[in-house]
């Protein structure tokens, strides 16, 4: 597994290699061993995964959590866009949006630290992301950015409307959640 650091501090991206045959294919998406050569530490607490259909948007998710979440993600069915923004107040890269396209069938992998804002674009007509998180879901620490917040301006891969739950919808804007003190720190 190669992992590389993207445009936001401590943002990786891991790839490792897929191996198919007539069956379908083979590819490893978290190896510990690997993520501590990289002088990366993470322990898992919790594992999601998330099934959507095209078109619909989910997050933009961070936690508040005392411990900090941070989380590694791989797309395993399908193809969507996965989309982080440094919401962490203090950062040089503070605002800053990276989007990694995931497909099942490649070997990308992305690691996120502490404090990111998160979401995602499905961009095939179903697909499934999985992510492991270094502190379980904790609701009062959970919170969301409107993810059509023009300041911050995601280019989302729409091929229609975006399809967004009520509570991201009504989410307030990065500025919003600044003005209230709702932001992690650097």
């Amino acid at each position: 597994m190669n992992l590389r650091e993207l445009d936001i501090a401590g943002l990786y991206v891991a790839e490792s290699r897929v191996f198919g045959d007539d069956r379908g294919f083979f590819r490893e998406w978290f190896k510990l061993s690997d993520f501590e050569s990289a002088g990366l530490d993470f322990a898992t607490e919790q594992s999601n995964l998330s099934i959507s259909t095209k078109n619909v948007v989910r997050g933009l998710h961070y936690s508040m959590a005392p411990r900090g979440q941070a989380k590694v993600v791989t797309c395993v069915y399908g193809t969507l866009d996965d989309v982080i923004v440094d919401i962490r107040v203090g950062s040089p890269t503070f605002g800053r949006v990276v989007t990694v396209s995931l497909a099942a069938d490649q070997g990308t992998t992305v690691v996120l630290p502490a404090g990111v804002g998160h979401g995602f674009c499905v961009t095939s007509d179903t697909a499934a992301l999985s992510y492991l998180l270094s502190s379980p879901f904790d609701a009062p620490h959970e919170l969301e950015i409107n993810p059509l917040d023009p300041d911050i301006n995601v280019p989302w891969a729409l091929t229609g409307e975006a399809i967004l739950s009520e509570k991201d919808a009504a989410a307030p804007s990065l500025a919003q959640r600044r003005a209230a003190g709702d932001l992690p720190s650097f």
